[in-house]
């Protein structure tokens, strides 16, 4: 009786125990419970904004000649300009200040949106999670338009613009992210109920593109500095040329699918199997 005992509880408690399947078991089970990390992609971020600072400072060096005569560095003409920032104005035109500048901060927005993995698929509209996206997106345009105005990388160094009267301004320093976020949240808007309808309307892939590209230019542009294509969205699938989502392709192809299905339907009735006849305990039909 002992013995039994004995043998019982060593299987109880040695059984779970065998090195050549549990371990895997559980880890297995481990790996399929970890949720997804919501992370930031700052690698690829900050790969994405250098694309795009790069090509605003080269732009500035093309198009500016007082830029290029300014100088260099971050020597007396940078600490300088800095010092010398007070009052709104800039002396830029308006389209520069308010059209151009809101624009960067939106680009800049839609960078970090890309990969904010928490929030980028979050659609316009009054959730929590849009609205709490859109406000990281905010704080990171404010920073990157910070850098592009006095950064080690920016107007103060690359020019020493801010030196020079009447360039001490700080509109593009509060205009860039404010507005730029009132632009972010106009784009998804007109995504939701306008390129949306537009896609729902056509299945023309052309016109597709040109609706999600014309409509959301902010966008588009992140999306290229990004390296994907200018019409690519987080929230929905891949945009090809024939057909797409939300509409099941081109009309001929929906067309000849409703065809089909209604010679299938006609088949399934003509080709009904008779009812099974009930057979008796004896197994003859009755």
């Amino acid at each position: 009786m002992l013995l039994e005992l004995a043998l019982t509880c060593a299987a109880l408690t040695g059984g779970g125990d065998d090195p050549g399947d549990d371990p895997p078991r559980k880890a297995a089970e481990a790996t399929i419970a970890a949720p997804q990390p919501f992370q930031v992609d700052w690698t690829e971020l900050a790969r994405s904004s250098l694309r795009l600072l790069g090509i605003m400072q080269a732009f500035r060096l093309a198009t500016e000649p007082g830029t290029r005569a300014g100088g260099f560095g971050l020597g007396p003409g940078y600490t300088g300009g800095v010092g010398n920032l007070h009052g709104w104005a800039d002396g830029d035109p308006f389209y520069v200040n308010y059209v151009g500048h809101p624009m960067q901060g939106a680009v800049s927005g839609r960078l970090w949106l890309l990969h904010d993995r928490r929030y980028r698929r979050a659609e316009f509209g009054r959730g929590a999670d849009y609205w709490k996206g859109k406000l990281r997106a905010t704080a990171f345009a404010w920073v990157f338009g910070e850098q592009f105005e006095i950064g080690p990388l920016s107007e103060a160094s690359i020019g020493h613009i801010q030196k020079d009267f009447p360039q001490q301004g700080f509109v593009d320093h509060v205009v860039t992210p404010t507005v730029g976020l009132g632009w972010m949240i106009a784009e998804d808007a007109l995504d939701r109920y306008l390129v949306r309808g537009i896609e729902a309307r056509t299945g023309n892939g052309f016109a597709r593109i040109a609706a999600r590209t014309l409509l959301n230019p902010a966008r588009a542009f992140a999306n290229v500095m990004d390296w994907k294509v200018p019409w690519y969205r987080d929230s929905r699938a891949r945009l090809l040329l024939r057909g797409g989502p939300g509409d099941g392709g081109s009309r001929g192809a929906r067309r000849k699918r409703s065809r089909a299905g209604d010679r299938a339907v006609r088949v399934h009735c003509i080709h009904r199997p008779a009812p099974l006849r009930r057979r008796g305990l004896c197994g003859r039909r009755c």
